[in-house]
């Protein structure tokens, strides 16, 4: 089991690595939380944020490979992931939202906590928390 986990971490790595830099969009941009600031996505997409005590937590390890399966559902809907797996060293993402352990959170656009979850989700329940969102509603209205 160990072994396998450590080939989806691995793989999932590979694919999607840790950027410092949102600039492109195209694909699903994982950040570390230390390098974000979460007033600079207000209004432009969705933060997806993974909290964990450490990167080898088979929770981490089982949401990251459920989000890499399914990317695009989440980048039509303007999300970038954000990892936090440094508890000694708080993040003020981690300091604000004040996870207990694991956790999945999605803030809105506006900013607000829209979703807060202590186990991994696959990517349609996540899509249909932020389809429920009322600026999403709002968006698939709009267009």
């Amino acid at each position: 089991m160990k072994r396998l986990i450590s080939i989806v971490f691995t793989v999932f790595f590979g694919l999607w690595p840790v950027s410092a830099n949102a600039e492109d969009m195209r694909d699903l941009t994982i950040l570390r939380a230390q390098d974000v600031v979460l007033e600079d996505y207000l209004w432009i997409s969705r933060p997806l944020i993974v909290f964990a005590e450490t990167e080898a937590d088979p929770r981490f390890v089982e949401q990251m490979a459920r989000l890499a399966a399914r990317p695009e559902p989440l980048l039509e809907r303007d999300v970038v992931v954000i990892i936090d797996t440094e508890p000694d060293t708080p993040s003020d993402i981690r300091t604000t939202l004040r996870p207990r352990g694991f956790a999945v959170v999605i803030l809105q656009k506006d900013g607000r906590v829209g979703l807060r979850r202590p186990s991994p989700r696959d990517v349609r329940e996540l899509t249909r928390a932020i389809d429920n969102f009322s600026l999403r509603q709002d968006e698939l209205r709009n267009r």
